[in-house]
Formats: C-alpha cells, sequence, structure tokens
C-alpha cells in the first residue's frame, strides 16, 4: 500500500523520490529478440532472460552515450549503473555533450580502445562512428540504443524506432477516419532514431485521411523545441503533434500559451516523466516506453555474457509497451524511469576520476 500511495504521488508530480530497485533483478526480464539483424523491417519473438547476478571476473566496461541532457539517457545511465553494482564488474562512462560531437565521441572511443578495458558499450552519435575511428577495433563492441554498422558489431541493446513511429502512427489512425495534419518534431535530423521514427510514421499513414503537415528537427533541448513549435504554430494548428518526448515537454505549455491545448494533441515518441504526468493529467495523448532502465541493465548483462563465452545476441531489447490514460505499465517506475532524485553516474567501482565532479 505505501509503495502504491508513492507511486501515485510521484506520478501526480514528482513530490517524493521514487523507490529505488533492488541492485540485483529477481525476475527474469521479458524481452524480444528480432531477425534479420539491424534491418529495418524485422521479426521478433519473445524470450525470457533470467538476470547474471555474478560475474566470473571483475570485467571492465567502456561506455560512450551521446549525452545525458534528458530522462531517456539519464534511465540508460541508470540501468547501467545498477547492473553494474550487482554483478561488481568496473564501469566508467563518457558523454559526447550532444549528438553533434562526433569529434569529442571519436576521441573518447580512441580513449576506450587504448586503455585497460574489456568491452566498449556504445550509444553512437553516428552509425558510420567506428567508420569514421579509421582504426582496428580490437575489442567486443556492443551497440546501445543507436545503430551502429561495423563487421565487428553483432549486438544491439535497443528497440526497432521504425517499429516506435508505426505503433504511434497506429495509434493515431484509431482515433479518427478523418483527414488530419500531423505535424513532426521527433529529434536531430537524421541522429539517433529520429529518421527512424518518422519512415516508420510516414509509411504507416500512406493511403490514410491523415497527412504530414510539417517536419522540424532540433537537438534535444527544450529551448530550441519552443522556438519550432512557435515557428510552427505561427504557421499552421495541426491536428496532432509527434515529437520526441522534450519536444512533448516543451508542447505542453506552448499549447496553453497559444489556448490550442484543446485543438492540439500531443504524441510522443518515447517516455519520459513529465510526458507520464502529462498522459495522466490528460495533456499528452500516447507516448511508447521502451523501458530505458532494462536497456541499461540489459546491456551491461549482455556484455558480460559475451565477455563469459556467450554467442552475439543480435537485436535484443524490451518488448515496446503503449502507454495513454487508463492504460500504462505497472511497472514503467521500475523498467522506465530513473528515480526522481538520480544524477548521473560515470564510474562504478574504478578509482578514476569522475567527471561529474
Amino acid at each position: 500500500m505505501i509503495k502504491l500511495l508513492q507511486q501515485r504521488l510521484l506520478f501526480l508530480g514528482l513530490l517524493i523520490v521514487s523507490p529505488l530497485m533492488n541492485a540485483a533483478d529477481n525476475t527474469a526480464w521479458s524481452l524480444e529478440q528480432r531477425e534479420p539483424f539491424a534491418r529495418t523491417i524485422q521479426q521478433s519473438k519473445a524470450i525470457s532472460l533470467q538476470p547474471l547476478h555474478t560475474a566470473n571476473q571483475a570485467w571492465r566496461l567502456c561506455v560512450l552515450v551521446p549525452h545525458l541532457k534528458d530522462t531517456y539517457w539519464t534511465g540508460i545511465n541508470y540501468g547501467l549503473v545498477e547492473q553494474a553494482k550487482a554483478l561488481n564488474i568496473e564501469l566508467a562512462l563518457f558523454e559526447a555533450g550532444s549528438y553533434y560531437g562526433l569529434d569529442k565521441q571519436l576521441s573518447q572511443l580512441d580513449n576506450c580502445i587504448k586503455q585497460d578495458y574489456d568491452a566498449i558499450i556504445i550509444g553512437s552519435v553516428s552509425p558510420n562512428l567506428l567508420r569514421d575511428y579509421g582504426q582496428p577495433i580490437t575489442k567486443p563492441v556492443v551497440a546501445l540504443v543507436n545503430r551502429l554498422s561495423h563487421e565487428k558489431v553483432n549486438t544491439r541493446i535497443g528497440v526497432n524506432w521504425y517499429q516506435m513511429g508505426v505503433n504511434a502512427a497506429k495509434h493515431i489512425l484509431q482515433q479518427s477516419n478523418k483527414p488530419i495534419k500531423i505535424a513532426l518534431l521527433t529529434g536531430p535530423d537524421k541522429l539517433g532514431g529520429s529518421d527512424s521514427v518518422e519512415q516508420g510514421l510516414i509509411d504507416t499513414l500512406k493511403d490514410s485521411p491523415a497527412t504530414i503537415s510539417a517536419i522540424h528537427h532540433a537537438d534535444n533541448n527544450r529551448n530550441l523545441y519552443r522556438d519550432e513549435l512557435e515557428a510552427l504554430l505561427d504557421k499552421q494548428t495541426p491536428d496532432y503533434i509527434l515529437g520526441s518526448a522534450v519536444a512533448v515537454e516543451a508542447g505542453v505549455s506552448i499549447l496553453r500559451q497559444y489556448q490550442l491545448t484543446d485543438r492540439v494533441k500531443l504524441v510522443s515518441s518515447y517516455l519520459s516523466p513529465a510526458v507520464l504526468r502529462g498522459i495522466y493529467r490528460g495533456k499528452v495523448e500516447f507516448s511508447n516506453d521502451d523501458q530505458v532502465v532494462l536497456q541499461g541493465k540489459l546491456a551491461v548483462d549482455i556484455t558480460v555474457r559475451e565477455l563469459q563465452g556467450a554467442k552475439a545476441f543480435g537485436d535484443i531489447a524490451p518488448k515496446i509497451q503503449s502507454l495513454y490514460p487508463k492504460h500504462i505499465n505497472s511497472n514503467v517506475l521500475e523498467t522506465s524511469l530513473p528515480p526522481a532524485d538520480y544524477y548521473p553516474i560515470y564510474r562504478v567501482n574504478t578509482d578514476q576520476a569522475d567527471p561529474s565532479e
């Protein structure tokens, strides 16, 4: 009962710290494995994986991520850290600062290759990161969230972002069979999963009464999205705005400012605490949930398994959840959102300096 009350308070306003998960997960993870590897259109099968509780040695993992500026990657960070602690292994994490930090991430990759790490987990700023590096890749690499093209990458932890676009489009089409206009603000142009989300949406809307009325791109910064939303709404009033969580968060206040809250509906391509609050309060109609905390845990778990002799896992991730009013995953706090008071952690079980300090 106490936990339920805490959850309700968190949903309503993030007034308290969310309950922390146990470092060691005692329940099997419900996942999907997809084939063919690294393709846009895939077939999936449900699998169950019991998480590791020990590692056979103190492996050293180097992790690269685009940024830690929003709760998507903060949630990934939380999952990575929790599983590294549970397995008592070393983890060092480096962020590129944004999706436009290619040179910085290449430098960080060089450091991972040259230092005494056993494997590298990469949330890449570019699918061609390893090719741009131009040097031999001498350590195992596991892709995290984003596409990473290289012959040495045979495992990716992350959902199919094309399917995220398909899911959002299907939800919109279920709401109306009349002509509707949809404006897109899915993220940085052709970086991360934004282009895949857009393509999934466009393909699903083909031959439907819905049309894409505008496409705007920006880095994941709420002020940048406010500018894009104002530019959009100064020219048109779409029926739907489909955007990244950061864009949708900005959209709630912008629609109120333009007195369009009851006319324009918001759909988020992925989840954040503010988006979840928006769903509970009727300000956001729909969001995908790709369970980022579980993805972070899974990335560490799978990397350790492969270091200990397991074969490559291909494309593997939690199943995408669909969240909308009265239909919310009961485990959302444990699988999808970091605790309300959580700040990113860059080092686990290592004496290296933490760049956040």
